[in-house]
């Protein structure tokens, strides 16, 4: 069975402060703002390119836990020019740290980092192949293989 990862609750404390962040700073689009059960108010946002969101709620109790504003770290974008996606993020408000090279010469050993208002904690990786390979077809091409 293959299954895919869509949608990841970024625990926030404030969703319209979030939702304001993730839209205008960081540029995500806004896919849904409402209430889908009485008391329960979610946001998903997608990053651009991305078949993977983020929700933001009100009002949702999660049965394993209920991760606490703030306690998220590690997550990650990916985008094929570091450079460019700094001066987008920073021209939108964004503080975003500089990027860093942690092996020159290799692709994928650039990132950079950012924080919510919330202070769950965000990395951006260059991944240069993703120019000309974006995921969501190299994902198609594997499912492609499989099926012949």
């Amino acid at each position: 069975m293959e299954m895919t990862l869509e949608v990841v609750p970024v625990p926030v404390s404030d969703v319209d402060r979030a939702k304001e962040f993730y839209a205008e700073k960081v540029g995500f689009h806004v896919d849904i703002d409402g209430e889908v059960a009485p008391g329960l108010r979610i946001v998903q946002l997608t990053p651009p390119g991305s078949g993977c969101s983020i929700a933001l709620a009100e009002g949702l109790e999660i049965p394993t836990g209920t991760p606490r504003p703030g306690t998220y770290h590690g997550l990650q974008l990916c985008v094929p020019d570091i450079h460019r996606a700094y001066e987008e993020l920073t021209a939108r408000g964004l503080e975003v740290s500089e990027p860093v090279t942690f092996v020159e010469g290799q692709d994928g050993a650039t990132f950079m980092y950012f924080s919510d208002p919330d202070g769950n904690g965000w990395a951006v990786q260059e991944y240069r192949r993703r120019a000309t390979e974006p995921l969501h077809q190299v994902l198609s091409d594997q499912a492609a293989k499989r099926r012949d």
